[in-house]
């Protein structure tokens, strides 16, 4: 059955479109993920399928009785409490318990912060009876636990669903298709194949075959050009017998140009940092409670030494958010000590753009003090993305994503060797959250970093710090997966444990063994080993896989050529596990948890 039609659509901001004819159709069972940088119009895009925002030109039309409900960036809620919000029911209740609203039921919702509201608004869709859901950044303020959660519930869902996330993981488990805006045009991708049943891999796959025709395509028409111009250049008797409309096409040819980029050079987050001395940052028993007498934690102690890479991960309201704020002296602890090193210098991108005026441009806000921006700060700008019009545009005319990214400007140009990053992946596209990914795996100084993102965790630190929601911590190896297993298989108590094992006081607390001539930190051992698990689960993948194509090749060369790639494949997982075993060895003499 058909839910929404939405034909020919088109958007613009003043002075630019957004995207122009677009056409989509969502039927029963069809989960659709829309993607694109930030800025392209994919929100403006889902208000109009919700029939929120007309479209400048298009139609979008609803089945006879739809009932849509729609997930707003940055949602409303009724005046009244949380409980009446969803319902007043059990069922809305046990929604909210879910999130992680359990606590604040009886709240008014006027006293909510806008990662709560945004829990309520969900919960109160969650419970509704829709044909079809539409999404706009639904894991945005989620922990790891609710994002679960939400997977689960939306890939057993029947009616139709339409969400904008910036989760590759989400999107990979969720959606079976991915419309993708593009300089305007919108590409519909639809699995097949080996990817089927995955619309993230079927984008991947779909975008990358579009570049490459599309090289190809300059590439033929370079050359058709080339030798069309030496046609052109040929003497006048010549020319004058010339057909006209030959003459017109090769011009065409030589004057034309590739499609020009959606964005201009690739995002450069790289200026530089003021050095790190041995010394980074140590929290040492640290307490903190609200004015009211709320703990939120106790007497928690770690240490962050230069190269660092660490997520701090746990339940919303855990403390995540306070132990940055404690590191960054935004708040005090009530008891315990955060020491940092003479040489420290740190920059917070926190999750609300607290430092952010939107009633700033953005030309003025990168100018700071100066007043006007310099040449160097205009070519910044135009590295971060911010080219011609968008240098004058008031910061709150941003979308959502273009708002977090010139907050990572203005946090980067200051050249911090700490990092601290409260909810990065916030709102970022997927380009910027690759970029500043990659731009991570070099930096050499510190980093902290609050994220529900798995992929993002994965790929960019190398151990995690787990606040159990009752002023505990504790360390964990092995990544996202790992710290979930531990929660599924821990009974309820133990999640809620105050006191953390021997082990782990080794390995958090400030008085872990210091560094002498022959013997690395525990915090460069703990790092290193936490890589090397990746590098070997990274090649025994690579050579299961070539053990499974050897099984079912027949051609003889086939066959030799990869009885070749297995022996060699196996030789780096022979390495790979030598490498760990000699870490494991150092980690176990240093008295650390394996």
């Amino acid at each position: 059955m058909i839910i929404i039609d939405a034909e020919l659509l088109s958007a613009s901001r003043p002075n630019r479109p957004l995207f122009r004819d677009v056409s989509i159709t969502i039927s029963d069972g069809d989960r659709v993920g829309v993607v694109g940088i930030n800025g392209c119009g994919k929100s403006t895009l889902l208000r109009m399928l919700a029939r929120e925002l007309e479209p400048e030109t298009g139609e979008v039309r609803w089945g006879r009785g739809a009932r849509v409900g729609f997930l707003l960036q940055q949602p409303v809620l009724p005046a009244g409490t949380v409980r009446d919000a969803v319902g007043g029911e059990w069922q809305g209740e046990a929604m909210l318990d879910r999130l992680g609203m359990a606590a604040l039921l009886d709240a008014r919702t006027d006293e909510l912060s806008g990662g709560q509201a945004k829990r309520v608004a969900l919960a109160r869709l969650l419970v509704g009876e829709y044909e079809a859901l539409i999404l706009d950044e639904p894991t945005n303020h989620l922990d790891l636990d609710a994002i679960r959660f939400l997977e689960d519930w939306l890939a057993v869902y029947r009616g139709g669903l339409v969400l904008v996330t910036h989760d590759r993981h989400v999107l990979d488990k969720v959606t079976t298709k991915v419309l993708e805006i593009d300089r305007g045009t919108a590409y519909l991708h639809v699995p097949e194949g080996w990817h089927a049943g995955s619309g993230y891999a079927a984008y991947l796959a779909g975008r990358a075959e579009r570049e490459e025709r599309a090289e190809v395509a300059e590439a033929v028409r370079k050359n058709l050009a080339a030798k069309e111009l030496a046609w052109l250049r040929r003497g006048a008797p010549a020319r004058t017998a010339k057909p006209k409309a030959r003459i017109a096409t090769a011009t065409a040819l030589v004057q034309g140009k590739a499609q020009a980029a959606a964005r201009s050079g690739d995002l450069t987050l790289s200026m530089g940092s003021q050095r790190l001395g041995s010394k980074g940052i140590e929290v040492r028993r640290v307490s903190f409670a609200w004015p009211d007498g709320t703990p939120v934690l106790h007497r928690v102690s770690a240490e962050f030494e230069p190269g660092d890479r660490v997520g701090v991960v746990g339940a919303n309201g855990a403390g995540k958010s306070t132990l940055l704020d404690l590191i960054a002296d935004r708040l005090q602890p009530t008891e315990g000590t955060v020491e940092r090193g003479a040489t420290v210098k740190i920059g917070y991108y926190d999750q609300l753009g607290r430092e952010i005026d939107l009633a700033q441009r953005v030309r003025e806000a990168v100018a700071g003090d100066k007043g006007e921006p310099s040449v160097a700060d205009v070519v910044l700008m135009k590295k971060f993305w911010f080219d011609g019009d968008a240098q004058f545009a008031p910061i709150g005319t941003l979308s959502g994503g273009e708002r977090r990214r010139l907050q990572l400007l203005l946090t980067l140009v200051q050249q911090p060797n700490v990092l601290l990053l409260d909810e990065p992946t916030n709102d970022l596209d997927l380009d910027t959250l690759r970029a500043l990914e990659d731009f991570l795996d070099d930096w050499p100084g510190i980093v902290v970093t609050v994220s529900h993102d798995r992929s993002f965790l994965d790929r960019v630190t190398d151990e995690l710090l787990s606040l159990d929601g009752q002023g505990g911590a504790a360390w964990v190896r092995g990544g996202v997966a790992a710290w979930l297993a531990q929660r599924n298989a821990a009974p309820a108590t133990s999640r809620t444990a105050t006191s953390r094992p021997a082990s782990t006081q080794a390995v958090a607390s400030a008085s872990r063994p210091k560094p002498t001539a022959g013997n690395r930190s525990p915090s460069t051992v703990r790092r290193q080993l936490g890589q090397a698990e990746r590098d070997l689960a990274t090649v025994a993948k690579r050579r299961d896989a070539v053990a499974a194509d050897l099984a079912e090749a027949i051609d003889h060369r086939e066959l030799g050529a990869l009885g070749e790639r297995l022996a060699a494949v196996q030789v780096a997982v022979d390495h790979a596990e030598e490498a760990w075993l000699a870490l494991a060895d150092e980690a176990e003499a240093l008295g650390l948890e394996l």
